[in-house]
């Protein structure tokens, strides 16, 4: 009988070409009405950039199986590669990881996704494209213990509901973390697969516009998703800390774990984030201590550039819990 794994993830992959944009031939404001930020950068001419680096393998689903696969759990993705170079340096890079990669699909005259990530400073914008694959479960032999579920292409609304059908008809957790357009397309488009959900991933902003709404309050704005069906719902407000609604309706809080210097990419903390607290519940901890356990790795990770070369070990991980600040500690909300 094959063995069952304990952590799945069905996203897109790509390839990250991170740019570090020259200040002197780009600039940034900041609208006070709305507190968006927009790049500038003179149209027409030749901008000078300091540095590209290029990231293979990343994405949503394959960062938080990278994540997985350090903190100990038996890992696998589903995913789809271009039969070019980029798909072969995507599939040896998982290798390398120790990422089984039996349901990576390769395809002949697809091209692998390649999004290129203008960084300026900590912050960055990511220009994106989505080669259009087909969408499919593969047929796993033993159901796995948790399915991640995160970014893919506009056109793979059925798949969606594909999952949501496999997970009523299994013994399989459902782990929904929203790309920008699962989250562009609201709560009814994708209400079958909220309905099962186990563990539900956004920000603040994130929840406002699935539910459409103006609401502040965070532990009002994780209940709302608990009445649609996730049963936790978790929630990240930036730099003012993380938030779980457990499954006994309590509300906690958690503040970031400090950074030990100033960031120098954000790319992949909430992948980080998410994936972490995910894979301490599937490792037998309560939803209060995951939500100690996430934070951490994000702090890591943005201290490199992309956003798996930070993501720790358990081992290093749990070394940074022992050495936490005391005013480190899940608070009730």
């Amino acid at each position: 009988m094959s063995e069952q794994y304990d952590f799945v993830a069905i996203g897109d992959i790509v390839v990250d070409a991170f740019i570090e944009l020259n200040k002197d031939g780009a600039d940034v404001s900041q609208d006070m009405d709305t507190g968006r930020f927009t790049l500038h950068m003179p149209f027409g001419s030749k901008l000078p950039y300091n540095d590209v680096v290029i990231v293979n393998a990343v994405g949503n689903s394959p960062n938080a199986t990278v994540s997985a696969n350090r903190l100990g759990l038996k890992t696998a993705l589903v995913s789809n590669l271009g039969h070019d170079r980029y798909g072969k340096d995507c599939l040896e890079s998982l290798r390398n990881e120790g990422i089984n990669t039996e349901y990576v699909k390769i395809h002949e005259g697809k091209h692998t996704n390649y999004h290129y990530v203008l960084r300026y400073g900590p912050e960055r914008t990511i220009l994106i494209k989505h080669e259009v694959f087909p969408y499919t479960l593969p047929d796993f032999a033993v159901p796995p213990r948790y399915l991640y579920f995160s970014s893919i292409g506009e056109h793979g609304v059925p798949y969606h509901h594909e999952i949501a059908d496999y997970i009523k008809n299994h013994d399989t957790k459902l782990v929904f973390q929203p790309g920008t357009f699962q989250i562009k397309l609201g709560y009814e488009a994708l209400k079958d697969l909220y309905q099962v959900t186990e563990i539900f991933f956004c920000n603040k902003e994130e929840a406002q516009e699935i539910l459409n709404t103006t609401e502040q309050h965070v532990p009002t704005l994780l209940r709302k998703f608990k009445e649609l069906g996730p049963k936790l719902p978790v929630m990240t407000d930036g730099p003012n800390g993380a938030y779980v609604v457990d499954e006994f309706d309590q509300a906690w809080f958690m503040p970031m774990y400090p950074d030990p210097s100033p960031p120098i990419d954000r790319t992949g903390a909430g992948d980080s984030f998410a994936s972490t607290f995910t894979s301490a519940i599937a490792l037998g901890k309560t939803p209060a201590e995951a939500l100690t356990w996430g934070p951490v790795n994000s702090m890591s990770v943005v201290q490199y550039i992309g956003a798996q070369a930070g993501l720790l070990s358990r081992e290093q991980l749990e070394s940074y819990l022992e050495n936490r600040p005391a005013s480190y500690e899940a608070q009730k909300n």
